[in-house]
């Protein structure tokens, strides 16, 4: 009868360490599982949203705008960072672009497309983006993320 009753005590033990072992398998080592434990935005994008809203390219307001309003943001999903202001603003867009060619040029932004610019941010790459003017706004925006995300080229 004892050998039987050990025999039932390890049995159990070896199936519970198998469920213990699958478990952890799901929640730390398969895709859903690291979906579970990284998702969502947190200390270290904060921290890179405060950088990018710290870029002086955004307080450079194109002549002609007005009220500018700041943004910052963090996508939970993907965990990109987006840090902006936008502006009212009347002018033309050619207008615009010019301005802030000039001004990111100055600050060590190098230009990646017509309306998009590149530099190192913190330690990734910040994608600096105007927008506008649509309906009498305009936007400039820095995104980036902590994988070094290609975002206009």
């Amino acid at each position: 009868m004892r050998m039987h009753k050990v025999g039932k005590t390890l049995a159990a033990l070896v199936v519970a360490g198998g469920l213990l072992g699958t478990a952890g398998y799901v929640v730390v080592g398969s895709p859903a599982g690291n979906l579970l434990l990284d998702h969502g935005c947190g200390d270290a994008e904060e921290r890179l949203g405060e950088v990018l809203a710290g870029e002086s390219v955004l307080e450079a307001a194109p002549d002609g705008s007005r009220s500018g309003e700041s943004y910052q943001e963090c996508d939970d999903d993907d965990r990109f960072v987006v840090a902006g202001r936008s502006y009212a603003y009347d002018g033309s867009r050619q207008s615009a672009l010019r301005h802030y060619r000039d001004r990111a040029a100055a600050q060590g932004w190098r230009a990646v497309a017509d309306d998009c610019f590149s530099k190192p941010v913190g330690d990734t790459t910040g994608y600096l983006t105007v927008w506008g003017p649509d309906e009498g706004t305009l936007q400039a925006e820095i995104v980036a993320d902590r994988d070094d995300g290609r975002w206009c080229e």
